[in-house]
């Protein structure tokens, strides 16, 4: 068993206010969403790096049968580059990412909802090179290997993600990968995703953010073992930015990961916030999660 002085956080290597923040994306997005927060970050004089995992921004797959108009029996069978995408595959990226950038400083890993699974690999493997991670209502895996086993238990109950199974296009165990159709005009549909998603948006604010978001993510980045390994990742400095308002990944279920991560380390629990606002509404008030962040490096 580890001792509570064993995963006590280790010295930081220089004054974090000099950190350089590493931002990764959660799911079927990419850096595009952190550009608000790069502009707070950037006004605090601070640094930051929005990565683009594997198959996604510029690297992402869009269909023609996915433009308008839309041929969805095509679609439903095309295959995807994503489907061979592991969240080893993401964690390494992030790995190389975070080396290049600790050479010129101390970095803060910020990793949003699936996210959180590849910043805890990273964690995982070269704690040295992190000074925090923080999450945004972030999954961080300490009792259950991956988020879909988390959705199975009962603080996962009041998320409304299960009517959006409509938005699927083709069978994901033989494409591999969730084929979400973004581009629906289903006003059903469309009011679902923004109450699960990003309840405190405009109508416009939502269909901004549905814009940048690509159709594709990996069944196994989602099913992949993400736990975090106490004399690893329990040894950085982590924050947990809890989303009251989110009804994606439920703040019930934020916190008993928050617990989770803190009885596995007693010695170096969560330094936790709380933003009254959705599953991605948090792009909305870019000052606010700046300011959060800001404060973390003093």
């Amino acid at each position: 068993m580890t001792s509570a002085s064993s995963n006590s956080p280790r010295p930081r290597r220089a004054r974090e206010a000099n950190a350089t923040f590493v931002l990764v994306h959660g799911v079927c997005t990419s850096s595009f969403m952190w550009a608000p927060i790069q502009r707070e970050l950037a006004l605090l004089g601070h640094r930051s790096f929005a990565v683009d995992l594997p198959g996604h921004g510029f690297d992402a797959q869009y269909s023609a049968a996915y433009q308008a108009p839309q041929d969805l029996d095509a679609w439903a069978t095309e295959p995807s580059a994503l489907a061979g995408v592991t969240l080893q595959d993401n964690v390494d990226m992030v790995v190389d990412v975070v080396r290049r950038v600790a050479e010129h400083g101390p970095v803060v890993l910020v990793g949003a909802s699936l996210g959180g699974t590849t910043i805890t690999g990273v964690g995982n493997t070269i704690p040295d090179l992190v000074d925090r991670l923080v999450y945004i209502s972030g999954w961080s895996c300490v009792a259950r290997p991956n988020p879909i086993a988390y959705m199975q238990e009962p603080e996962f109950a009041d998320n409304l993600m299960a009517p959006l199974a409509a938005l699927n296009v083709g069978d994901p165990a033989e494409l591999g990968v969730g084929r979400a159709n973004y581009r629906t005009a289903d006003p059903v549909m469309l009011a679902g995703l923004k109450a699960a998603m990003m309840a405190d948006s405009t109508d416009d604010q939502f269909r901004a953010f549905l814009n940048i978001l690509q159709p594709d993510e990996s069944l196994a980045v989602m099913m992949s073992d993400a736990r975090a390994h106490a004399d690893t990742w329990g040894t950085i400095a982590r924050s947990y930015i809890r989303l009251t308002e989110d009804r994606s990944l439920p703040v019930a279920m934020q916190d008993r990961l928050i617990a989770e991560a803190n009885a596995l380390t007693p010695g170096n629990p969560y330094d936790v916030h709380t933003l009254a606002t959705s599953h991605v509404g948090f792009l909305l008030q870019p000052a606010e999660v700046a300011g959060i962040l800001d404060q973390l490096t003093i």
